[in-house]
């Protein structure tokens, strides 16, 4: 099947590929087929994701798949959340950066003994732009935060995302074994469980 990724996102794009390509599923970039960026004027991850999804399809007549995602620290209440990839953006045409994004995340915690976290994955599956019945999964990922980076894979806060009981962070991690714990991947464990449960859905 082929679909839209509502996003532009190279590694959030080789994430996906990689858990569902073997499927069957696939997955266009958005900006391949000419998408420009949807607007994420929502609090919440999955009116964002809604709105990202639902604009890819409208745009290309393809179903879409849209992922929205963040880091909500229990510190800040739930900060970043849906504002972790502009975190550290100071003007609505600044570039993105990870790198900003971390050094603010640890000067804003600072020496605080309270560093537990969570990412957050919502994904969105819509048959078509005005779909009455989108499929919706979420997945939990939950860590801490450390007081300085560690490892060299994955992307975003990554570095910094302790596991305890792996005794890694998220970017000490192969992308196999990422994908079998992180919120994505449950979040796309859960989406296709939905979608083998209404076939007709999936063969759209």
């Amino acid at each position: 099947m082929k679909l839209v990724l509502a996003s532009n996102n190279a590694k959030k794009l080789k994430e996906l590929d990689e858990i569902l390509s073997p499927l069957g599923w696939e997955l266009i970039p958005q900006e391949q087929l000419g998408v420009p960026e949807s607007d994420e004027p929502h609090c919440t991850f999955v009116e964002n994701a809604l709105e990202k999804a639902r604009h890819a399809s409208r745009l290309t007549g393809l179903p879409a798949l849209a992922d929205d995602s963040g880091l909500c620290v229990e510190a800040f209440g739930g900060a970043p959340g849906v504002q972790s990839a502009r975190y550290a953006q100071t003007a609505a045409n600044e570039a993105k950066s990870d790198a900003r994004n971390n050094a603010k995340l640890l000067a804003e915690l600072g020496q605080r003994t309270d560093r537990n976290a969570r990412f957050v994955s919502v994904i969105v599956f819509v048959r078509h732009a005005n779909d009455p019945q989108p499929i919706i999964a979420e997945g939990e990922w939950h860590g801490e935060i450390l007081t300085a980076e560690r490892g060299s894979a994955g992307f975003g806060y990554d570095p910094l995302f302790y596991i305890r009981e792996l005794d890694q962070t998220s970017a000490e991690l192969s992308a196999a074994e990422k994908n079998r714990c992180s919120h994505r991947g449950q979040a796309l464990e859960r989406l296709l469980e939905r979608l083998s449960v209404n076939r007709s859905i999936a063969d759209a």
